[in-house]
């Protein structure tokens, strides 16, 4: 169990001072023109981890899985070590179901994360040393000056036992659930930033208790890692991905990209471009959403904001900012933290200490792919020098 409402608060004080991790995405379209996103839209996206490697997910560097009939293997022997998938395509809105059961082990992290490259967020996590909760978050665009997102929500030995934990994800709202009850609702217009723009899909474990991470991080995660006791294993056992393609219900149609109509980030500016051959079209999510009520109608997409010297000019680069571990209290009624109007976020797009432009990952879910990029450019540079 994690501790009363005392130790959280220093928990959290500790964090907000001394948990720090950096990540960037390819491409920013808060800050530049981007490519297109691949979609998965009517794709039927399924995997049964039980019968082997599944084509939707690839694995990020470093990452080592083996697949037997209890699932897909992500194990953790060493520090350093954080297999991580990511999928190719994205959804824009839409459900995500993950049988999984989580990795035991004090300071052992495990995630289902949905992430845009705007840094909107929906997660799932589980830390291995509570065998009663599953936390869920979110963010949106980048905004880490708040950690009051997070809720904390009772589940029969997830560590122990396999669960379907779910998200649907729409304009409106976003559920969670487990073993399709939902556990949670977060309104869109009962908060000061939603997550509105296309998500891949990533799964992932790493270790929050190691002996160099950050002493807010390690409290959050429930204290140093023994790994004289490794190996740590979650199993993610099936996964499936239904694309909403911008509505409220699956896509019937063939969608091939999504693309930015200009640099807010807000799902009406998302262009959908459908694929069938010569007949390609693009429409705005704004114009399918009043087709649903009311006959189709044109929509003149948003030119982009910045100039071809201004687009040239603006790079991507890695910064060092602080960020927190979303900390919440013990939730065992199941009952919501969503902050509503009065106690919302800040405005996103908080500023860093730096003049470079700098992506932040908001959740811990998401230190597993900074862990993993920085154990594989190690390896490769004793590669280089062997």
């Amino acid at each position: 169990m994690f501790p009363q409402l005392t130790s959280r608060i220093i928990v959290a004080l500790a964090a907000l001072e001394l948990a720090t991790a950096q990540t960037y995405t390819d491409c920013n379209p808060l800050k530049k023109t981007c490519p297109a996103e691949p979609a998965f839209g009517n794709e039927k996206a399924s995997c049964d981890f039980t019968k082997g490697k599944c084509d939707i997910f690839k694995g990020l560097p470093g990452t080592e899985v083996k697949y037997d009939n209890k699932g897909a293997r992500f194990s953790i022997s060493k520090e350093g070590e954080a297999p991580t998938f990511a999928s190719d395509k994205f959804i824009f809105f839409g459900r995500v179901d993950v049988e999984v059961q989580a990795a035991a082990g004090q300071g052992i992290v495990t995630s289902i994360v949905l992430q845009s490259n705007t840094l909107d967020e929906i997660d799932w996590e589980w830390v291995g040393g509570d065998a009663q909760q599953v936390q869920s978050n979110y963010f949106s665009k980048g905004d880490t000056t708040t950690y009051d997102r997070a809720a904390y929500h009772a589940v029969t030995d997830p560590l122990s036992t396999y669960h379907k934990y779910s998200v649907e994800w729409t304009k409106e709202a976003v559920n969670w659930m487990i073993d399709d009850n939902v556990i949670r609702t977060l309104k869109a217009a009962e908060v000061k930033g939603f997550p509105e723009s296309p998500m891949q899909i990533k799964l992932g474990t790493w270790c929050a208790g190691g002996k160099d991470t950050p002493k807010g991080t390690v409290e959050w995660a429930g204290g140093l890692t023994d790994f004289s006791k490794a190996p740590f294993e979650a199993f993610y056992k099936s996964v499936t991905i239904v694309d909403y393609a911008g509505g409220d219900s699956p896509s019937s149609k063939s969608v091939k990209e999504y693309v930015y109509g200009d640099n807010s980030g807000s799902w009406e500016s998302i262009e959908i471009k459908y694929g069938d051959g010569s007949n390609d079209k693009k429409t705005t999510t704004q114009e399918k959403a009043s087709s649903q009520v009311t006959s189709a109608s044109t929509v003149q997409v948003p030119a982009s904001k910045e100039t071809d010297a201004e687009k040239a000019a603006e790079t991507d680069a890695e910064s060092h900012a602080p960020i927190a571990t979303a900390i919440g209290g013990s939730n065992p009624s199941n009952s919501t933290t969503t902050p509503t109007k009065g106690s919302v976020p800040a405005e996103t797009g908080a500023p860093a200490e730096t003049d470079a432009p700098v992506d932040v990952v908001q959740s811990a879910a998401n230190r597993s792919i900074a862990s993993g990029a920085i154990v594989a450019a190690a390896l490769f540079l004793v590669s280089m020098l062997a």
